[in-house]
C-alpha cells in the first residue's frame, strides 16, 4: 500500500512569518495534511521561549491553504471545554472548506497547566477518563445530536448542540497515545485515526492491545488508520543530518542529550528513513507524521516526499 505522510511543523522557536510560509510549502509539496501542537509553553528544551496557541494557528492556516487536511497532533483535554472545542474545530472545518481533523489526548505537561491556573486532574488516569468522555461528546455533535451528560460526569453538558453543523459530513477524529487500559480503549471506540510513536517492537504489541479494544467494542480495527510519529532529518550522509540536527535542538534550547535517546528522531540518508518506515509499514502503518522544528527544513521536506516515499513502497 502507497505511503501517506503529513508534516507537524512544531509552534515552538519561529516567528510567525516563517511558520504560515511552511504551512504553505507542505500543502506545495503534496503533503496530505498539516499539523501542529496544543501546548501554551514550549515543550523541548527551555519551555519559556515563543510558541504559537494551536487553533488560531489552524485557523490562520485554512486561509493560506486550499488542500492540506488542518489538525493539532494532539488537542489537550483539560486546556478547554470539548463543546467549545467542536466549535472551534467546525468553524475551522468552515474556514477551510471541510478539511479539519479532530485531534484529541489527555496532555501530559503540567508546568503550562499550573502557570495558567488550569484545572490538570488528580493523574494522568483521570485525565485519560476526561478524554474518553470528551471524544464522545464531540462525535456526538460533530453527527448532529444533542448532548446532556450523565450524573457524575467531569463535563456539565445540558442539551448543547452544533450548529452550524460541519461541512464534512464524518469529521475525522484523531487519538493520540499508547496507554493500554483506556487510550487505547477510547481509540477502539470512537478514533478515525491513531497516532503512536516508537519502535516496530512497541508498536507491534501496542497493535494487539488495540486489537482486543476493537473486538470488545466490536469494531473492525481496519477502519482506524494507523499512523507512525516521527521526526526525520534527511541528508546524504548521516553525519551532515547530524549537523543540522544538532543546529536544529541548538535554535530550540534543547541541549542534545535530551534527546540523543528519542528514537523517534530519523537522521540519516534518505534509504535509512525508508528503512525505518518499511519496517512500520509491515506492521500495517501506511501514514506517517513527521515532526519538523524550527528552522524549518526544507531539504528534508523536498526529499521526504520526493525521494524517500518512493523507496519506502517499494515491494
Amino acid at each position: 500500500m502507497e505511503s501517506k505522510l503529513g508534516i507537524l511543523l512544531w509552534s515552538q522557536a519561529t516567528d510567525w512569518p516563517a511558520f504560515e510560509r511552511a504551512a504553505q510549502r507542505v500543502e506545495e509539496l503534496g503533503y496530505e495534511h498539516l499539523w501542529t501542537w496544543d501546548h501554551l509553553y514550549a515543550i523541548f528544551g527551555d519551555p519559556y521561549q515563543p510558541i504559537f496557541e494551536g487553533y488560531t494557528s489552524l485557523a490562520a492556516w485554512a486561509k493560506v491553504t486550499s488542500r492540506v487536511g488542518l489538525g493539532l497532533l494532539v488537542g489537550a483535554v483539560p486546556l478547554r471545554n470539548p463543546g467549545l472545542v467542536a466549535k472551534s474545530l467546525t468553524t475551522i472545518d468552515h474556514a477551510s472548506q471541510g478539511r479539519v481533523i479532530a485531534g484529541m489526548g489527555g496532555a501530559w505537561f503540567e508546568l503550562e497547566h499550573q502557570a495558567h491556573g488550569i484545572d490538570f486532574g488528580s493523574g494522568f488516569g483521570q485525565r485519560l477518563d476526561w478524554l474518553d468522555e470528551a471524544v464522545s461528546a464531540m462525535r456526538r455533535l460533530f453527527d448532529g445530536e444533542s448532548v446532556t451528560s450523565a450524573p457524575g460526569d467531569h463535563f456539565d453538558f445540558d442539551d448543547l448542540r452544533l450548529l452550524p453543523a460541519p461541512l464534512q459530513k464524518h469529521v475525522p477524529i484523531m487519538i493520540g497515545g499508547s496507554g493500554e487500559k483506556k487510550t487505547l480503549r477510547t481509540v477502539a471506540r470512537y478514533a478515525d485515526m491513531w497516532n503512536a510513536m516508537g519502535t516496530p517492537d512497541f508498536l507491534r504489541h501496542k497493535l494487539e492491545v488495540l486489537e482486543r479494544h476493537c473486538d470488545e467494542a466490536g469494531r473492525d480495527i481496519g477502519q482506524i488508520e494507523l499512523t507512525a510519529g516521527c521526526k526525520p532529518i534527511i541528508r546524504d550522509t548521516e553525519r551532515e543530518a547530524r549537523r543540522v540536527w544538532e543546529a536544529q535542538m541548538e535554535h530550540n534550547r534543547t541541549p542534545m542529550r535530551e534527546v540523543e535517546d528519542d528514537d523517534t528522531f530519523w537522521v540519516g540518508t534518505p534509504e535509512q528513513v525508508a528503512e525505518e518506515m518499511r519496517r512500520r509499514k509491515a506492521l500495517g502503518f501506511h501514514t506517517f507524521l513527521a515532526e519538523m522544528a524550527a528552522p524549518y527544513d526544507d531539504e528534508t521536506l523536498e526529499r521526504w516526499i520526493g525521494e524517500v516515499k518512493p523507496l519506502a513502497d517499494q515491494a
